[in-house]
């Protein structure tokens, strides 16, 4: 028998598909080595040699999986192709024991010439081995069992390394937290400076001063009757946007006094057509999905969040519907291209298949081409013909086939008229000129399929030289707006924009600042700091400022990248971090002072003892408490103003926690009122305040 490992049943049920009776495939069931949760498990004092252990609920699995693997011929590690699904085979020999009953082969032993001294260095074998493919199709199957390989230490190290440099953070900086603010908080490498991010877009927003400007706009027509019968309206409007020659700033008419006095002049001119320029423009399609892109996407698109996103993408990779979604490769193949070029002319026909295939240059450093964009593994199973009943892997799965799709196809074709006019009288030397851009859709091309936002303004026919009717001029009062708070779209941009983790970590990441309650979601699906969330922000900003600096934490990533590709030495990257971490660490435990989070008073009475109730901060933000505390200790949810019951009126919403310190909002007459939902109900059609 050969036995091929996998981590998921539905991965291993997906590839039983296209294998024969000679295979049998089983699941790993998730991780079945980890470090232990009890305590660091890094032995700081010998190189920082990591203190795997076999959780508890995978010891069963493992005794199975061993079982098995003793009485196979051959075992397959078929785990996913990146970092992690590299460290989980990895771990597999290691807690199966397969490192002791294998032989390593000679070619093994070049693998590991970029590799740290580590005491396993197990890599591949006659009777192990280890494959990866990036769809799970039978040809992908049936080529990576072709092709196997030993694995790659250097994506294993690199993944250690990640786990190893986390952990250290985690463990040693929240208990600092836990004294200094409040128990139970947490701080992480990647986590603390996206939260960072957070909390100064909020001060940039309470900051924020808003600038008065105004903007000109003329209503003009045509003196004369129109020549063609196909011009829809001879009044069009005009944007003043330049004032003797020089083009007019943002900010440049700053009062009402200036632009009344810009529009009376304007009152006086005469409006002659300048100049006239006709062209074509194109608008590109967009390339295919990345991690990042997809993410970005889902959110703006679906409302989808980073961690529904990734969920739904495991779910149709290992299903077998689109290709591997841990990726940062443009890359296509061939096959897949020529496929979607031929669905293209059999569905749209000829004037849409000319362009394809397209390819497109991937940007990112480490993206392997070998690796894929996300893409449906076959372009002809459309929507309609999917046999999936979940809806939101329905519309999941057709965002990811239209994007692909839509690369494919040709750029959409505008007709652009640029009108520049003149505005001058005799009674003033001042010179002023209008512009007014026409653009109308000639080509749809890839937006049959890829729908985008464009406004059609159609001009009637116009002529160089020709004098123009002023029927108004209107002024438009602006006021400068401050820069929006993130959604999940806008932080995993940011995120990758500034090198802050890996499109594969940001779905964990912004999870984790949501489950520790230092920052929600207002009902425009933003993100807005908590009390502690800023708290902990300051805190960290103050004392730990290289942990949570943007460059810095970019910096590591970039070493974990060369560690990736077998430059450096995971272990050399720890250390150079963790000696002047703990040092300052060491430094600051008997200097900072512990923050002090003021109580406010109530009107309230506690119904157990009759003194009065208190709001207090606590890891999930507000909540009453017994003044005679720890006496009493009664407490209550905090009713936040968030508007009435939306079931009982009576009642207000408050936020609420499960037990694995997942938010929702439910009414505060609980038990006699059952409302509770996971959305912040819309109160008035404004935006509920949180805070």
């Amino acid at each position: 028998m050969k036995l091929i490992l996998v981590e998921s049943p539905t991965k291993s049920k997906t590839l039983k598909e296209f294998l024969g009776k000679e295979y049998e495939v089983l699941a790993t069931m998730g991780h079945i080595r980890d470090l232990p949760k009890s305590k660091l498990g890094v032995d700081i004092e010998n190189n920082f040699e990591p203190q795997y252990v076999i959780p508890t609920k995978a010891r069963k699995r493992v005794g199975f999986l061993k079982k098995e693997t003793e009485k196979a011929e051959k075992i397959i590690l078929a785990t996913d192709e990146d970092r992690e699904g590299e460290a989980i085979a990895w771990h597999l020999v290691q807690a199966l024991g397969l490192n002791q009953r294998s032989k390593t082969t000679n070619t093994s032993e070049s693998t590991n010439k970029n590799i740290s001294d580590h005491s396993d260095k197990f890599v591949g074998s006659d009777r192990i081995q280890r494959i990866v493919f990036h769809e799970i199709t039978k040809k992908a199957i049936e080529e990576a069992l072709k092709n196997p390989r030993g694995i790659d230490m250097n994506l294993v190290n690199a993944q250690q390394g990640r786990r190893v440099l986390d952990r250290l953070v985690g463990y040693k900086l929240s208990p600092f937290l836990w004294e200094k603010i409040m128990k139970r908080l947490s701080a992480g490498r990647v986590q603390s400076v996206t939260l960072r991010l957070i909390v100064e877009r909020e001060n940039e927003i309470r900051n924020f001063k808003p600038e008065e400007y105004y903007t000109i706009f003329a209503i003009l027509q045509k003196s004369q009757n129109p020549k063609s019968k196909l011009q829809i309206t001879n009044t069009f409007e005009a944007a003043l946007y330049k004032i003797d020659g020089e083009i007019i700033p943002k900010l440049g008419i700053k009062s009402e006094k200036e632009a009344n006095e810009i529009v009376k002049n304007l009152e006086k001119c005469e409006f002659r057509i300048l100049k006239i320029e006709k062209k074509e423009a194109l608008r590109n399609p967009p390339p295919p999905f990345t991690t990042s892109s997809l993410q970005q996407t889902a959110n703006n698109r679906l409302g989808y969040s980073a961690k529904q996103t990734m969920r739904l993408a495991q779910n149709l990779y290992e299903k077998g519907l689109i290709t591997y979604m841990r990726t940062d490769s443009l890359n296509l193949s061939k096959q897949s291209v020529m496929a979607a070029k031929e669905w293209i002319e059999k569905n749209f026909g000829k004037d849409y298949a000319g362009q394809a295939p397209r390819f497109f240059k991937t940007k990112s450093r480490l993206a392997q081409e070998a690796h894929e964009a996300i893409r449906p593994t076959s372009v002809n199973l459309t929507i309609e013909k999917l046999k999936i009943e979940n809806s939101s892997e329905k519309k999941f799965y057709d965002l990811i086939w239209r994007r692909f799709v839509a690369s494919q196809l040709p750029q959409a074709i505008f007709d652009s008229t640029r009108v520049e006019i003149e505005a001058t009288s005799k009674l003033q030397t001042t010179n002023y000129k209008l512009l007014i851009i026409g653009s109308s859709l000639r080509f749809d091309g890839f937006l049959k399929i890829w729908p985008q936002k464009f406004e059609e303004k159609e001009l009637p026919e116009l002529e160089e030289n020709e004098l123009l009717k002023l029927i108004e001029v209107k002024p438009f009062q602006h006021f400068t707006e401050p820069p929006p708070r993130y959604n999940e779209a806008s932080l995993v941009k940011t995120l990758e924009k500034y090198g802050i983790g890996r499109p594969s970590t940001y779905a964990p990441i912004i999870s984790v600042i949501q489950n520790r309650n230092y920052v929600i979601k207002n009902e425009s699906r933003q993100f807005t700091p908590t009390e502690i969330g800023e708290a902990v922000n300051k805190l960290l900003v103050t004392h730990f400022s290289e942990i949570v600096d943007i460059d810095f934490t970019a910096k590591i990533e970039e070493e974990l990248d060369e560690i990736a590709e077998g430059k450096t030495d995971w272990r050399k990257v720890i250390k150079e971090f963790y000696e002047p971490f703990i040092k300052n660490l060491e430094a600051k435990i008997d200097v900072v002072e512990k923050v002090k989070l003021t109580e406010e008073k109530t009107d309230k009475i506690c119904e157990l003892c009759g003194r009065p109730m208190v709001v207090k901060m606590g890891r999930f933000g507000k909540f009453l408490a017994c003044s005679g505390f720890p006496e009493c200790k009664n407490t209550k949810s905090y009713p936040i103003d968030l508007g009435p019951c939306p079931k009982c009126k009576e009642g207000k919403v408050v936020m609420r926690r499960t037990k694995k310190g997942r938010m929702f909002y439910g009414c505060s007459k609980w038990p006699e009122c059952d409302w509770a939902s996971w959305k912040l109900p819309k109160i008035n059609n404004k935006e509920t305040k949180t805070r």
